[in-house]
């Protein structure tokens, strides 16, 4: 950000979405974290974000990230971009969105979605998440299998 400081907003963005592959969203809350903003942290805590969530939702989201820490005690959760993160040492390495009808999971190497293509057939994937239901019974082996390949991505 420090070689576009000063620079007008839409430059920013820009910047950020043609050099490092930025989506818009990304890119917005970079800049406007940038510009000292700090209206973007609506969650101190992962309670906080699931206190906003419905009862179902909670309840699914809440399975995903005990599926992520039984298997893989050494990860930790955080919260970043207002979404709860696994990260393992210093790398993020898969996140969960709750949006109004469904969850969207996500490693955070899109790449991995390519590598487990066939774990995820009959899943819709898009380019960087996959959608499930908010009543989705977790698939344990599909969660870490993807945990699994980002760790090994993270190395």
């Amino acid at each position: 950000m420090r070689k576009v400081e000063g620079k007008k907003y839409p430059e920013q963005i820009a910047f950020l979405r043609e050099n490092f592959g930025f989506s818009q969203a990304h890119a917005n809350a970079l800049v406007m974290y940038s510009r000292g903003s700090r209206s973007s942290a609506r969650y101190s805590s992962i309670h906080d974000f699931l206190d906003e969530l419905d009862p179902i939702k909670k309840k699914t989201v809440k399975s995903v990230l005990a599926t992520i820490k039984k298997k893989y005690p050494k990860t930790e959760l955080v919260m970043a971009w207002n979404k709860p993160m696994i990260k393992f040492e210093d790398s993020y390495i898969f996140g969960i969105a709750a949006a109004k009808n469904h969850l969207l999971i996500a490693p955070f190497d899109s790449k991995i979605l390519k590598r487990l293509e066939k774990k995820l057939q009959g899943y819709e994937v898009n380019k960087k998440t996959v959608r499930v239901p908010i009543d989705w019974k977790v698939d344990a082996a599909l969660i870490n299998a993807m945990i699994a390949e980002a760790i090994k991505g993270s190395r």
